[in-house]
């Protein structure tokens, strides 16, 4: 009864898109979640033992690159081989993954590592593409079946916290990143079986090249993935060194660059009308704000899951709370919460007076900044030598929750409804790119959580609350003028009253 309720109003597709993202969200957020206390734990743990700074910088890269490979990811599907095939194949590359890591071994780790990267660059900017090419320009439910969609996303995650971290404290790592092996495996059926429900949806390229320029793609993907697996190879034989650090650092940037070229190429030279980059530039607001959000969001992984392992009482009677459940909090809530905010779009768009999506994607920086302001009084107790209830850690990922729903989902749509349909896999490779930085950027700075020196660990939460509450203010002045250019229609027609562009900018 559920699933034919919650999927009744939407197009047959979105059940198989949803389905599929829910496990493989469910193998990624489950070995997600691992890293950074896998990589901290002692060799006798079955850990690396690395260093927090080394861990988090690793970290950092893992998750900056997951979403990085989404730009190449997009463009192969625009122009090579089309949405079903890229998340096909993708998700086949991410299973390999997964069970590479299974492999108690150190350079098997990290090969796992990459080849999760690669699989999830194909897989992730094209399936959330295809959730918007379900629905038509003026589909009033495209918000809707964007947040049923993340409600996917976050029933698989919360799937993955809970068995994942189960698993990894009662039976060893390996058996943690196995399970994630399997999760992908029953996406790709699922997704196989009801791939007709698709309709055509992302069978074929967007903008198939030329049979030479094919070749010559091919080509220049095959270079690159050899440089990686010599690259690879040269550091497990001691002939490269690399700065896990150094290496994050020099990635932000280079991230950040990229980003700034591709849209600027796109803008200048994509032979855009006056309209379209008009809703560009609305767009250009909703990505700074994606990238400030995940780079406060992101601590989950790293900072936020090593203060429930060092600070918080996980005892309950003798039960001791696996470290990883605390995080599928947040997906509860997303549950919880998802029919709410669902209807709450719908019901506002009924009565013409729909938030910007710029106005939403502030709201929802400053909401997921308040969250640090109660980690910040969390870490002042900790800092008096006590272990803080589980409480605080809930209360932080309800506020993470509010904000996550009023810009993720919404965000998603923006990138759908305001991009040129020519360029829809590649922006939404864009707009992922915007998790690339904003990840990475979160892995540097929970570098400076030291769990040997817990004094220092307030000012940390308290600096990234105050610097996202200022983003989110700034971009909230500016979503007051760029709400008009995301009203315009993409020709260069005047806007019709009706649809979406009847809405009044709120």
């Amino acid at each position: 009864m559920f699933k034919m309720e919650l999927f009744a109003a939407h197009p047959e597709g979105l059940k198989t898109l949803f389905f599929t993202e829910m496990w493989e969200r469910m193998s990624y957020y489950g070995m997600r979640v691992l890293l950074v206390l896998f990589m901290t734990a002692t060799l006798q743990e079955g850990g690396l033992s690395l260093t927090v700074v080394s861990a988090t910088a690793i970290y950092g890269l893992y998750t900056g690159s997951v979403y990085f490979m989404g730009l190449p990811g997009g463009w192969i599907a625009d122009r090579l081989i089309g949405g079903q095939k890229a998340v096909w194949y993708g998700g086949i590359i991410i299973m390999m993954g997964h069970i590479v890591l299974a492999i108690p071994n150190e350079n098997t780790f990290f090969v796992g590592l990459i080849l999760v990267i690669l699989g999830t660059g194909l897989l992730k900017p094209n399936i959330s593409a295809m959730v918007g090419q379900l629905y038509s320009e003026k589909d009033t439910r495209r918000e809707s079946g964007y947040a049923i969609y993340y409600m996917g996303i976050n029933l698989g995650a919360f799937f993955g916290y809970l068995i994942t971290g189960y698993l990894s404290e009662n039976y060893g790592w390996h058996w943690a990143f196995g399970a994630a092996a399997i999760g992908m495996a029953f996406g790709l059926i699922q997704y196989k079986v009801t791939m007709p429900n698709l309709k055509g949806v992302g069978a074929e390229p967007a903008s198939p090249m030329s049979a030479a320029g094919q070749q010559k793609s091919w080509l220049v993907i095959g270079a690159v993935l050899t440089t990686i697996v010599v690259i690879t190879a040269l550091t497990f034989m001691g002939k490269i060194t690399i700065n896990p650090l150094a290496l994050a650092q020099n990635a932000a940037i280079v991230f950040t660059l990229v980003f700034g070229v591709y849209y600027g190429f796109i803008y200048w030279f994509g032979s855009l009308t006056p309209n379209e980059k008009k809703r560009l530039q609305a767009l250009l607001l909703i990505c700074l704000a994606s990238a400030f959000f995940w780079s406060g969001f992101e601590q989950a992984g790293s900072s936020l899951n090593l203060f429930a392992r060092d600070y918080t009482d996980r005892l309950i009677g003798s039960f001791e709370i696996p470290i990883a459940w605390f995080q599928f909090s947040n997906s509860m809530f997303i549950i919880l919460l998802t029919p709410f905010f669902a209807a709450l779009w719908i019901k506002l768009g009924q009565r013409l007076v729909t938030p910007s999506y710029g106005i939403k994607c502030a709201i929802g920086l400053i909401i997921m900044a308040s969250g640090f302001i109660v980690m910040f009084f969390a870490a002042q107790y900790a800092a008096q030598g006590l272990k803080v209830a589980p409480t605080w850690l809930i209360a932080t990922y309800f506020l993470h929750t509010v904000g996550e729903l009023c810009l993720s989902p919404v965000a998603l749509s923006a990138v759908s409804k305001l991009s040129p349909k020519r360029f829809a896999g590649q922006m939404m490779g864009i707009f992922v790119l915007t998790y690339s930085i904003g990840s990475i950027i979160s892995g540097l700075l929970a570098g400076n959580y030291d769990p040997n020196n817990v004094d220092q660990i307030p000012a940390l939460y308290i600096q990234i609350s105050l610097f996202s509450i200022g983003i989110g203010i700034i971009i909230l002045l500016f979503g007051l003028k760029s709400r008009y250019w995301e009203a315009l229609p993409e020709d260069n027609e005047d806007v019709i009253s009706g649809g979406d562009s009847a809405a009044k900018p709120a």
